[in-house]
């Protein structure tokens, strides 16, 4: 492989490794902007429902935490973590 070669592989190489770090940066902004909107809708007595999260109270319930994460994600989109840590809370 000459000069060349190795270069353009170094230069992508470094290229993927930039948007990683951004996407991950931009992953955690939201995550926080998200947060302060919760509790300004908390602070405000707002609750936006989620059409199914009585599916995910009535698993608690039944003692069947992996089932209402799967579903609590299915809801929200959010990561496994987030949905864990939501579930536990709602537990």
């Amino acid at each position: 492989m000459d000069i060349v070669g190795l270069f353009l592989v170094l230069a992508a190489f470094v290229g993927i490794i930039t948007i990683q770090s951004r996407i991950s940066q931009t992953d955690q902004r939201v995550a926080r902007v998200e947060r302060k909107l919760d509790l300004v809708l908390d602070h405000l007595g707002l609750r936006e429902e989620e059409p199914r999260m009585d599916e995910v109270l009535a698993l608690l319930r039944n003692d069947k935490k992996i089932q209402a994460i799967k579903v609590y994600r299915e809801i929200t989109g959010v990561g496994l973590k987030e949905a864990k840590d939501a579930v536990e809370r709602m537990g």
